[in-house]
């Protein structure tokens, strides 16, 4: 009887003229006494048949050593698709800081867009200094998702030097995603001057996700001077818009938003009034009062709880 558990078993299926038999030896490694595992891992990367190496790539996931990033590192170029998928997402699991020295050594040589993005994705939440100046570079490449996996690795970082480039995205980039992803990235800002007018300009953008990001972006970087422009998203015709909107304008405490948000505690999205029942508990202007009271009777029972809430912020 074939077992997992047995080297010699493990070694001739791995051997096998049937690809299927060397893909679930593959599998079984982990289940093994095998002494090497790792090895043989790395070995089968290199097999004839596609799924074998696929399998091989996403079991080498927990391997953080530094063989077995340059042998996914290769694999990125491999030539079957979810060969390439299984090595890229492989690598993004890795935590250890150390890891990140054959990432950065890759960049340079990678030849595909796919390869560059998978790269800097795994390098994102390394939060290695080093990738500063090959993300900053990347949001040049003429390939949307190098661009927007560059903007994660230089959204993690927070080095302010990145800021002008990530609002130039912002503002003109031609994908929606590199613009939504950038106005995300401008919120590790400590200069609102540097970034305000960028996010103001994006609360304009014909993508309501652009727009949306704007609204959240403004209101974690708490920027009075936008209030205004918050008020005004408020009547975006993307409710999805005017949540976020709402929320911000609770952070930033806006009294001038007063209005606005006790007419949105009567939206017939329910998930809008929620939050405006919570921007008015955190507003905290008792001038709120006799909507959030109406409130208390509201169909659904979040209104009525949040609505509660508030008050009770307001009142204590």
């Amino acid at each position: 009887m074939l077992t997992a558990s047995n080297p010699q078993d493990i070694h001739s299926r791995l051997s096998s003229v049937d690809p299927e038999v060397r893909r679930i030896a593959v599998m079984n490694l982990l289940d093994s006494d095998e002494d090497d595992i790792e090895a043989l891992l790395l070995a089968a990367l290199q097999d004839a048949d596609a799924k074998v190496r696929a399998e091989a790539a996403r079991l080498l996931e927990g391997y953080e050593t530094h063989v077995a990033v340059a042998g996914l590192v290769a694999a990125l170029e491999d030539s079957d698709v979810e060969v390439c998928e299984a090595a890229a997402l492989s690598l993004s699991e890795l935590k250890e800081a150390p890891m990140g020295d054959g990432l950065l050594a890759a960049l340079p040589k990678a030849k595909t867009p796919f390869a560059q993005a998978a790269l800097f994705r795994a390098l994102r939440e390394l939060r290695r200094p080093e990738a500063f100046s090959p993300a900053l570079a990347a949001l040049q490449d003429g390939a949307i998702e190098v661009r927007c996996a560059a903007l994660g690795v230089l959204g993690y970082l927070k080095n302010g030097a990145a800021l002008p480039e990530i609002a130039r995205i912002a503002r003109t980039d031609p994908d929606l995603e590199a613009r939504r992803i950038a106005v995300g990235a401008l919120g590790f800002a400590t200069d609102l001057a540097a970034v305000t007018p960028a996010l103001k300009q994006a609360l304009q953008d014909k993508s309501w996700q652009v727009r949306e990001e704007a609204t959240a972006t403004l209101g974690k970087l708490l920027a009075a001077d936008a209030i205004g422009d918050l008020i005004a998203a408020m009547a975006d015709p993307y409710w999805q818009v005017r949540i976020k909107a709402a929320r911000s304008l609770g952070k930033l405490k806006a009294r001038s938003a007063l209005p606005t948000l006790i007419d949105a505690l009567g939206h017939e999205i329910s998930n809008l009034r929620k939050e405006a029942a919570i921007a008015l508990g955190e507003v905290g202007d008792k001038n709120a009062i006799p909507a959030l009271e109406t409130a208390l009777k509201d169909t659904d029972p979040d209104v009525r709880k949040l609505a509660q809430l508030a008050l009770n912020q307001i009142l204590k």
